[in-house]
């Protein structure tokens, strides 16, 4: 694949990378509600590539959420305790940013970071395994 599909998949998991970056930092620094935003947006940007990298989109995170079932957790390519955990940071992202009165508990989350690493890293080893960022 070349062009601006791989361009914009790569970019998408270097911004997923990143984004655990932030998450981790906002984490140690009390911001717990932006962290469960990041670790979202960590598994929104991985699974984006992937859909990408697959000429499928969606302009709507409903959308890709749909999508991450349909190509890769029913046919089994994820686990589906991974269609899990990005359904749980979905629902609680949404919740953090437009509910008021909503505060996570750091106790309650902290795990979130190791599992939404996983997350990333693991579509980032099917898209590898795809050969689809190859040179």
């Amino acid at each position: 694949m070349t062009g601006a599909p791989l361009y914009m998949a790569r970019y998408r998991l270097e911004r997923a990378f990143e984004t655990l970056e932030e998450a981790e930092l906002l984490f140690l620094n009390g911001h717990v509600n932006t962290f469960v935003n990041r670790l979202y947006y960590a598994c929104f940007y991985a699974v984006s590539a992937w859909l990408l990298l697959n000429n499928l989109s969606s302009s709507k995170h409903s959308g890709i959420r749909a999508m991450f079932h349909q190509h890769l957790v029913k046919p089994g390519i994820v686990k589906v305790e991974q269609g899990l955990l990005y359904d749980r940071l979905f629902n609680n992202r949404q919740k953090a940013d437009y509910l008021d009165l909503t505060n996570f508990e750091a106790e309650e989350v902290a795990s979130w970071l190791d599992e939404a690493r996983e997350f990333v890293e693991s579509v980032n080893a099917l898209i590898a395994k795809e050969k689809y960022l190859e040179d």
